[in-house]
């Protein structure tokens, strides 16, 4: 690894950059889809049901990239 690179091949974390980058977007939808439960709340307590649906539309498409990024992982850390 470089100063001037900010590739990683596992060396020193033991996992690589592309999977690290799966594991990172995985974790970052599920996080979405906690935060927009608590969106998605708020908007039906101040009664804006047009809201509370974007969030769940938006909420469900986390899901899904969650879903996705779990299936590949584990099919890619040969589970």
């Amino acid at each position: 690894m470089t100063a001037q690179s900010n590739e990683e091949f596992g060396d020193i974390t033991g996992t690589k950059d592309k999977d690290y980058n799966i594991i990172w977007f995985t974790e970052a939808c599920l996080d979405n889809a906690l935060r927009l439960e608590t969106y998605i709340s708020d908007a039906e307590q101040a009664g804006d049901q047009e809201l509370a649906d974007f969030f769940k539309k938006a909420q469900a498409e986390s899901k899904k990239g969650a879903t996705e990024g779990k299936k590949l992982l584990a099919s890619r850390l040969g589970r």
